[in-house]
């Protein structure tokens, strides 16, 4: 028998097992069962389609990690809509690209963040603009009456909804991603692809209903790694936040007992300098605690101080955006031990069920396993994207540069005789800064609009607090970089205020001239080899 996957059925699962357990503890402390939580999506719904938003039309949400986004996420997706979250740390301009790329009709936006999409509303094809708190959002700048209360919609909605025939095949949310150009790549998912990565995520991250998962990693960032579908469906507890604060996240732990979260390397330095500055503090419930990091391994010393110290669990996973993310994990419980535990959970490593993950050289042929032979991380899986959105080329080439039909990662890898790999360099233009992707190509292109900026180069570099920072080798303007016209804060500053926050350039060395090839090229390779010299490979622990 073969029966549709459908994103909404985590829910209705939910719904019909666990209507009276605890759903949500929400940021502000509100609680809501999963019959309550269902409601409150049912109205979202209907509320949705009294605006004329119908299936297929793309719903953007702007939020941290609340109630609201589990409710709108939800609410959308019922009547087919395409679930569209924003990274909440961008700019104005960015919003103004993205809603008009993807031509989003509405969209739910906490008051935070409202005035961002405010300010670029007239220029935006988006008709139906709905807060939390209008007043706030008023308070800020925007006109009375352009914002609609989401919780009075809800009201006056009522429960009654059109629920769509739905495809699996059908695109059912779209996650931008920074690419190598200075414009974000909308990475279209359909229903199949979230569930099967859904799937996936409860089995490697072991969920199970009586879960209490914590919400540190953003819900935008690749639909929050599938666990709004993955916890909702087993019937587990969401706890939301409106951001990581570490004696916050530590507070929660204990008080609501969780028992499961996902932390990127440098939120796990911000728990460690917790913990040390705290006396060592109880880091748990009564429950034990499993925690997720993702992308470059963290080092040695933090998965010594996660495991030892705090009491926790650590895993490793790796993938993208494009991905699900979910491709390799190196929780491979027959290879660790005391002696090797580190090795292994250094590494991305194997692939997981239904996913042929592969390391190939420039001809598309598998590198060996002598875990030094470098080749680029390769993918073919159910989780894997389906295109770009309103880009055929990109997506062209993203499945067919070394080898036909797989999706290349863009990182550069070994595999050991295990066939477990481990990242050694990037081979995109692509800094990943605390989790951020940061294009080192668009921190270029701000940089040459200095006046007092002759050549530049943007490369990742080592960075203890975020993994990797943008760092730009800068030829002045006058050719002297002993007396450059311009202070290496100024040229910090020119980018803090064009770009999002996260992708300042915080480092400037001011250089004679750049590596280049006898064709012009910059030979990047040769500034990060030089960054990276004294690190075990190039590529961050971002």
């Amino acid at each position: 028998m073969e029966t549709p996957l459908i994103v909404t059925d985590f829910l209705e699962q939910a719904r019909t097992h666990f209507a009276d357990e605890e759903a949500i503890v929400g940021a502000a402390g509100d609680r809501f069962t999963y019959a309550e939580f269902g409601e409150r999506v049912d109205r979202f719904s209907a509320a949705l389609q009294e605006r004329g938003v119908e299936k297929g039309d793309r719903v953007a949400v702007l939020d941290p990690n609340t109630h609201y986004h589990l409710e709108a996420a939800y609410g959308a997706m019922q009547i087919g809509a395409i679930f569209t979250p924003l990274n909440y740390r961008l700019t104005p301009d960015d919003y103004e690209y993205i809603l008009n790329d993807a031509g989003v009709t509405a969209i739910y936006a906490d008051h935070e963040y409202a005035e961002k999409v405010d300010a670029v509303r007239d220029s935006v094809p988006t008709e139906t603009f709905v807060t939390n708190d209008v007043g706030a959002v008023e308070a800020a700048g925007a006109d009375a009456g352009d914002w609609e209360s989401f919780d009075e919609a809800l009201e006056e909605a009522g429960t009654e909804f059109d629920r769509p025939e739905m495809s699996e095949d059908e695109i059912i949310t779209i996650n931008y991603t920074s690419g190598t150009t200075g414009d974000p790549k909308g990475v279209c998912r359909t229903h199949r692809t979230e569930t099967i990565h859904a799937y996936l995520m409860s089995i490697y991250h072991e969920i199970t209903d009586d879960d209490v998962y914590l919400w540190t990693l953003p819900m935008f960032h690749v639909n929050g790694w599938g666990h709004i579908y993955a916890v909702t469906g087993m019937g587990a507890k969401h706890v939301c936040t409106r951001g990581v604060d570490a004696e916050t996240v530590v507070e929660t732990i204990r008080e609501e007992d969780v028992s499961f979260l996902c932390a990127a390397p440098t939120v796990l330095n911000q728990l460690i300098d917790y913990y040390e500055s705290e006396g060592h503090p109880e880091m748990t419930g009564a429950r034990d605690v499993r925690v997720t990091t993702a992308g470059s391994a963290p080092p040695e010393a933090t998965i010594r101080a996660v495991e030892d110290e705090f009491g926790w669990y650590l895993k490793h996973l790796y993938g993208a955006t494009e991905t699900g993310p979910l491709i390799t994990i190196s929780d491979t419980k027959r290879l660790i031990d005391e002696e090797t535990r580190f090795d292994v959970k250094k590494r991305q490593g194997m692939g997981v069920l239904g996913t042929d993950v592969r390391v190939v050289d420039e001809d598309g042929e598998d590198v060996p396993r002598d875990d030094s032979t470098i080749g680029e991380v390769v993918v073919r899986g159910n989780q894997v994207m389906e295109k770009y959105w309103n880009k055929p080329e990109e997506t062209e080439e993203a499945f067919n540069d070394r080898l036909e039909g797989y999706y290349h990662m863009g990182d550069l890898a070994t595999v050991d005789e295990n066939g477990m790999i481990a990242l050694r360099d990037r081979k995109k233009d692509i800094i990943i800064s605390g989790g951020e992707n940061i294009s080192s190509i668009e921190l270029e292109d701000v940089l040459f609009d200095h006046p007092d900026v002759g050549d530049v180069a943007v490369i990742p570099a080592p960075s203890e607090e975020w993994g990797e920072t943008p760092k730009a080798f800068v030829v002045p303007a006058n050719g002297d970089p002993d007396d450059p016209p311009v202070a290496a804060e100024e040229l910090t500053e020119f980018t803090r205020e064009r770009l999002a926050s996260y992708k300042t350039v915080r480092r400037v060395e001011f250089v004679e001239e750049l590596p280049k090839t006898a064709t012009g090229k910059i030979q990047k390779y040769e500034l990060r080899q030089e960054e990276w010299e004294d690190e075990e490979q190039m590529i961050g622990q971002g």
